[in-house]
């Protein structure tokens, strides 16, 4: 017999009673029934309840034996009686009675309970990650992480992608983020950087003649972490097709997508087609530029309602360039008190308010034809045509509601689409347990900093602008579109992607018409635009992150639950002691030395 097991403790069912078999696996709990010691013995696999009564040899053994220790147990496979059968796992219908038991490695007593999901500390799960780890759910959630890559693995090389892998230690970046500096011993005073993405070596894939690629590639930034987003590094599933545009991207990605999310949604039904929505209008209809399409509603402008109004505050606001009313439809939320609670809403997001009409039944009762009665402060300063044309305009009708913000849109489109998704969601709008997924495209390539008036990129240098290098010598800058897309899944953005600029002199013009000249473009891409001299393939590519996918996958309210070894929120390891502080032979190898900071 194997030295640790003969069956996992997953295995063994109602076919296996009467065989002598061995276990091995840790201790979930103990539990004593006068002269009965039962085990709940846990492995990777599942659970084994085994036992022991004081006429076993074992018995004196199985009494010291405690939570999380490890032991191995020989024993004979009984069938359960009827009534104790346990449905709920695998080995519900039998039990291994114990005659013999070894220690294999006892346990100290334990910092964090192993059993059932404790809310403990993060700080302290952190540290002791390897013990949570062992609790069910945690380790249900790190395995639906591996099953999903190997399926996206699967699904990408069915497709025709081929995986290969790019350096780790690369050259610095200025795009982006911060990098991660590793200093280099044979070069003194020079640096290696950790990759942002893989971004131009995918591109000299394309150079190179591979035509499509993939890889469950790490990516490492130097950036304050986020709920959505692990410091220091995390997973996306990088890819680049050559010859492609950016409907052969979403051909090649919406069924792998769609795959993965059925595969291990739970059965939660999946966007059939993946709708294609203009960033502008995005901004528009949601307030952002990830909406989550489980919510219905749509903002709508509504200047025209207000110009010239006895609404004097939109109507004066009007009166200025650059800016709008939208409405914000609230099917269902036609009560005073809660149109309250969202215009206190919006003061707590930094607004003065937000205004608002609902409507309600005539008092003398909604007849055929009757138009429903409207309320506030905005409907008596409108009067009653101009309420009626903005009810017609929204198809809202009685027990419905509608709310305003004017002004220029971005200084109100964010706390807009917060408003629409808390309206959404406390009227039970929002659609729950699905996957509602869409593309956002035509980007603006270009953006001006309000403060400086200086342009810059608003999304990827490295993006082809529809029209090419006519387009940025005939238009203006903030009218050039470019071929950059990103996927968003209920609320939340999985990816960004764009058809690349694979010619130099589009490229060189992109980057002046940002202020910087061809010197720049040649010294921090030189390698990239090398390559492109000499014959680069149209391509294009979109990289999915792993880490939010799993979040959705697994109803994961923060990154670190989807994670094997995070980090904590300011960028530590706790259970490794990282970062650590170099010992002094160290920084004289490497030419270096601490400046104290100022």
């Amino acid at each position: 017999m194997h030295p640790y097991r003969s069956h996992t403790c997953a295995a063994l069912n109602r076919a296996d009673v009467g065989k002598t078999v061995r276990l091995s696996g840790w201790v979930h709990r103990v539990r004593d029934h006068g002269g009965v010691l039962f085990i709940d013995l846990r492995d990777h696999y599942g659970v084994t309840q085994v036992l022991c009564d004081e006429d076993s040899p074992a018995f004196a053994m199985v009494e010291r034996v405690r939570a999380e220790w490890v032991i191995r147990i020989d024993g004979v496979v009984k069938a359960r009686a009827p009534e104790l059968v346990n449905p709920k796992i695998p080995t519900g219908e039998i039990e291994v009675f114990i005659r013999e038991l070894e220690v294999l490695s006892a346990a100290d007593e334990l910092p964090l309970p192993v059993f059932g999901e404790p809310d403990y500390p993060e700080e302290t799960r952190l540290k002791y990650r390897f013990l949570d780890l062992r609790r069910d759910s945690l380790h249900r959630t790190i395995m639906l992480r591996s099953k999903m890559i190997a399926s996206l693995r699967h699904r990408m090389m069915a497709a025709g992608f081929n995986e290969f892998q790019t350096p780790i230690l690369t050259a610095s970046s200025p795009e982006g983020a911060r990098d991660f500096l590793v200093p280099s011993r044979l070069h003194h005073g020079k640096f290696y950087a950790l990759p942002q993405a893989p971004q131009q070596f995918k591109q000299l894939i394309m150079v190179a003649g591979f035509d499509r690629y993939f890889q469950i590639a790490p990516c490492f930034r130097d950036e304050d972490p986020r709920a959505d987003r692990s410091p220091g590094e995390f997973y996306q599933l990088d890819i680049e097709m050559s010859f492609a545009t950016q409907d052969d991207v979403f051909e090649a990605i919406e069924p792998v997508m769609r795959g993965v999310f059925e595969e291990f949604g739970g059965g939660r039904p999946v966007t059939e087609s993946f709708p294609r929505i203009a960033y502008r209008d995005a901004m528009l209809w949601y307030g952002t530029d990830k909406p989550d399409l489980r919510n219905p509603i749509r903002m709508e402008i509504v200047s025209d309602h207000f110009r010239g109004s006895g609404f004097k505050i939109f109507a004066g606001l009007l009166e200025k360039p650059g800016t709008e009313v939208r409405a914000i439809p609230a099917p269902g939320g036609g009560s005073r008190r809660f149109c309250d609670r969202m215009n206190a809403f919006a003061q707590g997001e930094g607004l003065p308010g937000m205004g608002y009409i609902f409507w309600r039944a005539p008092e003398g009762g909604a007849g055929e034809g009757t138009a429903p009665e409207a309320a506030g402060p905005i409907a008596k300063a409108l009067g009653p045509e101009r309420t009626e044309a903005i009810r017609a305009q929204l198809g809202l009708g009685i027990g419905d509601a509608v709310f305003f913000l004017g002004g220029r849109p971005a200084d109100f489109e964010a706390v807009a689409g917060k408003a629409r998704d808390v309206i959404g969601r406390e009227l039970g709008l929002t659609a729950q347990d699905r996957f509602e997924f869409c593309w956002i495209v035509d980007f603006p390539m270009f953006e001006r900093d309000e403060e400086t008036g200086a342009l810059d990129f608003s999304h990827n240098p490295f993006s082809m602008p529809q029209g090419g290098l006519e387009a940025l010598e005939s238009q203006e800058p903030l009218e050039v579109l470019g071929y950059q897309y990103d996927i968003v899944c209920n609320g939340v953005e999985l990816s960004s992607g764009a058809v690349r600029n694979h010619q130099p002199e589009v490229l060189y013009k992109a980057f002046e018409i940002v202020g910087h000249p061809r010197e720049y473009v040649d010294r921090h891409f030189g390698g990239m635009i090398s390559a492109f001299r000499y014959g680069a393939p149209p391509h294009a590519g979109i990289a999915p992150g792993i880490d939010r996918m799993m979040m959705l996958l697994a109803d994961a309210e923060n990154i670190r639950e989807v994670i094997m070894f995070p980090m904590n929120q300011r960028a530590e390891d706790l259970m490794m002691g990282a970062p650590s502080t170099p010992t002094n032979e160290q920084l004289r190898e490497l030419g270096l030395r601490v400046v104290p900071r100022d």
